[in-house]
């Protein structure tokens, strides 16, 4: 029996003390001050105390030796396991050094990975020693090898595309020196112009284009010819009178002087011009196979075109101003019929398309691409106009064939492949490099063979970077000591594994890294200060340590920078998604920028440029999309709280939230006015409104152990610590219970630990007031009962954080702004004009948060005396929102009485 109240008493004092060395811990005393040693000193020796006196009070003394022999070998298993214990107990009170000493040695590790099995023989250097081979070997001569491949590589054929671009605007110019052709045939007119049979094709060709004096001697010489078929009957008269000197001369001999030069006198014989005579021969024909008057429309005809003709020519003068190099000539595009220009054009674009699917390369001689056209038209153009559809199709024809780089490239390679590597054989003993000669690239494959290189760590170098890792650490430290946020060791570690995650893809070649899920993660889960040191001091690091690119390097900062910065202010999953897609563009935006600011994405490796552009862009979105897919799960592992689960925990559709409305109705409706209360002084005072908002919801949830325990759920019913229990003590175990319970309920639900300290910290060691003046009337009664005010005091702890010392004063003030409407409720019945003054109720919260602040249970919260008035104001100036005035309105008449009226 003595044993069993031994171990009760026991277990109640480890209970106590475990209680009182959690508070300590949050307050940091067992961490930083001495203070908190002296603290834990005092408690272990108050237990001991306890201990010894309850021994003291039993009489049996073979007991006492028990305990006491029990105590000794207690003790001597202790002296056992002391270095343990102490080697443990030191490692959890400076566990914050030894996270920042691991930090430097794993973050100095993965990036300096590349010092660790570094060679002290070096190309170049001077041999300590002279080095012979241990055993006959053939050894690949690497740099001759290369030597044949890189040759073979320069040999082999260049692949070439179509440029699309090119074909398209050849076809274009070459589609508007066509209509050019077209726009001045339509001006000269339809050629032939007249029947062949009558006038043939040379024929009309010379009539609209002979000269002026040529037209108007023609014409002159028609005339006569006409006014001698009339004097034909007398000829013989006209013949006795040749000697006359008025006889006429002959018009074909004798023409007049070109009428455009009236001056002029000399005259021009065209007996001699072929065409002349031959133009002259067929319009005498044709008026002797027609009429008079059928010879003259034709000459009229004639007349009409030659104008066409020059106004053609002229045309074709404008365009040679405007194009000094003229492509096309009058004899060569007017002298076409149409019938031969339709056939012209078709064959031109038939030649074009054939050459162009064929392809010009660059370089290519002149004299071979003019031998490649006249080919093409023999086939589809007439012969008169094959010299016009070469000049036409040189114009614009231009090389259309560029290098395939990707291609030309896998050629290249799979050339290279295929030559054998170069082996050179070396033989036992062979000296691979004398004593004091320089080491040459081949000596170092030989040495590098016989794995007679000597590897060593860089110490040195690695020293200097742990250096420069510990410098950036230390600003990491000053930036976390000055931000408002608190890290605790699985947020610093959570820390580091993010940022390792950085150098460690970079290390497996990967230059796609992880700077997008590091700063929405970050962001995220530690606001933008905290991302934004890390990813900036990460940049000069890793652009010295790493031989990386710094385009690539500058992208993946500029994702992580948009990260940190934007993600905390998001308030939904699908939201980061959004900011997954920013992050995306912005990281495939600044890789393209950066390229064309050093001049990279211009030439004939642009395409390449764009890829690489494009998978940065797709890198970053996917890293994001895994930061999204991982969120969930670190929130949970490292027991973060980040506004989207705050949001989430607040959903009134979450389990608990459910079984409070439903269960304690009454309490859940104090929830929802004591939320507004907090929520409105949280955002006034600047502190973290999300994590007020849930804190709250949860804070009451230990009252659903017994709801009809808390006279807000009664709904009128008799109070059962009235009826029924009838005892202060119960009843204020009872509602000290709800602490306990809930804190049961919230770690059966995985609540978040920031959560769940709303729930015993909201009511801190406040003394349950009502119960505890019932026991002293009770003591005053009866005098052999004892009120100990522990009794009716919670737990604890007392708040430790602004939040949960703004809930702690909505809770109490809550209550009262409810009992201050309650009283004012028969002034309203009585129709009073007076209602409970701002002042009443301002004078009424001022007296409660006093009573708070002078029972020391804001102490710890942060929160400072000046705030206590600010406070107050809030509250009431909600509590008036909710309770305004309204128009009282006029009773109507009962329905009888406006029949009787």
């Amino acid at each position: 029996m003595k044993m069993q109240q031994f171990l009760q008493f026991l277990n109640q004092q480890l209970t106590h003390w475990r209680r009182q060395y959690t508070g300590l811990r949050r307050k940091g005393k067992l961490i930083r001050s001495p203070k908190g040693k002296s603290h834990r000193r005092e408690l272990l020796r108050t237990m001991v105390k306890n201990i010894i006196l309850f021994l003291s009070k039993t009489n049996d003394k073979s007991n006492r030796r028990k305990q006491e022999r029990a105590l000794k070998s207690k003790a001597k298993s202790v002296k056992t396991n002391s270095i343990y214990a102490v080697g443990l107990d030191w490692a959890h009170e400076q566990r914050y050094s030894v996270i920042l000493a691991i930090a430097i040695v794993s973050l100095t590790g993965v990036i300096g990975h590349k010092l660790y099995n570094q060679t002290q023989l070096q190309v170049g250097y001077l041999a300590p020693q002279t080095i012979t081979a241990p055993y006959t070997a053939r050894i690949e001569d690497q740099k001759k090898t290369e030597a044949e491949r890189k040759a073979v590589s320069n040999s082999s054929l260049q692949m070439l595309m179509l440029d699309a671009r090119i074909n398209e605007q050849i076809n274009k110019n070459l589609q508007q020196l066509l209509d050019d052709g077209n726009e001045i045939r339509a001006v000269a007119g339809a050629f032939p112009f007249f029947d062949p049979v009558v006038l043939s094709i040379p024929t009309q060709r010379y009539l609209r284009s002979c000269v002026d004096s040529e037209w108007q001697a023609l014409l002159l010489a028609i005339e006569n010819s006409k006014n001698q078929q009339k004097k034909g009957t007398r000829q013989t008269a006209a013949s006795s009178r040749s000697s006359s000197p008025n006889q006429e001369r002959q018009p074909s001999t004798t023409p007049k002087s070109d009428s455009q030069n009236p001056d002029q006198t000399k005259t021009v014989d065209f007996s001699q011009n072929t065409d002349f005579t031959q133009a002259v021969a067929e319009l005498e024909s044709y008026r002797v196979t027609t009429s008079e008057k059928n010879l003259s429309s034709l000459i009229a005809q004639i007349s009409q075109t030659r104008q066409r003709y020059t106004q053609a020519t002229t045309k074709l003068l404008q365009l040679e101003t405007v194009s000094p190099e003229a492509v096309y000539e009058e004899s060569l595009l007017l002298n076409l019929l149409d019938v031969e220009w339709e056939k012209t054009k078709m064959g031109i674009y038939q030649s074009s398309e054939r050459i162009l699917t064929q392809g010009i390369p660059q370089g290519l001689p002149k004299n071979i691409l003019e031998d490649a056209v006249s080919l093409q038209l023999q086939t589809f153009v007439p012969e008169d106009a094959e010299t016009l559809a070469k000049k036409l199709l040189l114009a614009v024809l231009k090389p259309n064939l560029q290098k395939d780089e990707e291609q030309t490239r896998q050629n290249a390679q799979k050339a290279a492949a295929g030559v054998p590597v170069v082996m050179v054989k070396v033989r036992d003993g062979e000296v691979i490099v004398k004593k004091g000669e320089q080491i040459t690239a081949w000596n170092f494959e030989v040495l590098e063979h016989y794995h007679l290189i000597r590897r060593e760590i860089k110490w040195h170098e690695l020293v200097k970077l742990g250096s420069v890792i510990a410098i950036a650490i230390g600003i990491f430290v000053w930036v976390e000591r000055h931000i408002d946020y608190e890290l605790r060791q699985r947020d610093r570690l959570l820390v580091l594994l993010l940022t390792l995650s950085v150098p460690g893809v970079i290390t497996i070649g990967l230059p796609y890294t992880t700077w997008s899920a590091l700063g929405l993660l970050l962001g995220s889960f530690y606001g933008p200060t905290l991302g934004l040191t890390i990813v900036g001091l990460l940049l000069p690091i890793l652009g010295i340590s790493l031989d990386m690119s710094k385009a690539a390097l500058l992208a993946g900062v500029g994702g992580g920078i948009l990260g940190s910065y934007i993600a905390q202010r998001l308030r939904s999953r699908e939201e980061l998604a959004l900011l997954g897609v920013a992050i995306a563009l912005t990281q495939g935006g600044i890789y393209l920028l950066v390229k064309i600011l050093i001049g990279q994405a211009f030439g004939s490796t642009w395409y390449i440029v764009l890829r690489e552009a494009a998978l940065f862009a797709l890198s970053g979105l996917g890293w994001s999309v895994v930061a999204l897919g991982l969120s969930p799960y670190l929130e949970k592992v490292f027991d973060l709280v980040t506004p989207i689960r705050l949001a989430e925990l607040a959903n009134p559709n979450r389990p608990l939230l459910k079984r409070l409305a439903t269960e304690t109705p009454g309490t859940f409706q104090h929830t929802l006015l004591v939320a507004t209360l907090a929520e409105a002084a949280a955002k006034e005072l600047g502190c973290n409104v999300e994590l007020v908002r849930a804190g709250t919801l949860y804070h009451d949830i230990g009252k659903m152990h017994d709801p009809l325990g808390f006279i807000e759920n009664q709904m009128g019913r008799p109070n059962k610590h009235d009826t029924e229990i009838k005892d202060p003590w119960k009843s204020a175990e009872i509602i000290k219970k709800h602490v306990t319970e809930g804190l049961v309920m919230a770690r059966k639900h995985l609540l978040p630990t920031a959560i769940q300290a709303f729930i015993p910290e909201h009511q801190g060691t406040m003394l349950i007031a009502y119960f505890h003046h019932q026991a002293q009337q009770m003591a005053q009664d009866d005098p052999s009962l004892t009120v100990d005010d522990a009794d009716f005091r919670y737990d604890g702890p007392i708040p430790q954080s602004r939040e949960t010392g703004i809930v702690m004063l909505a809770d109490s003030c809550e209550a009262a702004l409810r009992s201050l409407e309650a009283s004012a409720k028969p002034l309203e019945k009585k129709r009073s004009l007076k209602d409970v003054s701002t002042e009443q109720a301002l004078a009424m919260l001022n007296n409660i948060l006093r009573a708070k602040w002078q029972d020391n249970q804001l102490v710890d919260s942060g929160l400072t005396r000046e705030e206590m008035s600010q406070i107050a104001q809030i509250f009431v100036d909600v509590w008036q929102q909710f309770h305004h005035k309204r128009i009282a309105y006029p009773k109507l008449k009962s329905s009888s009485a406006v029949r009787n009226s």
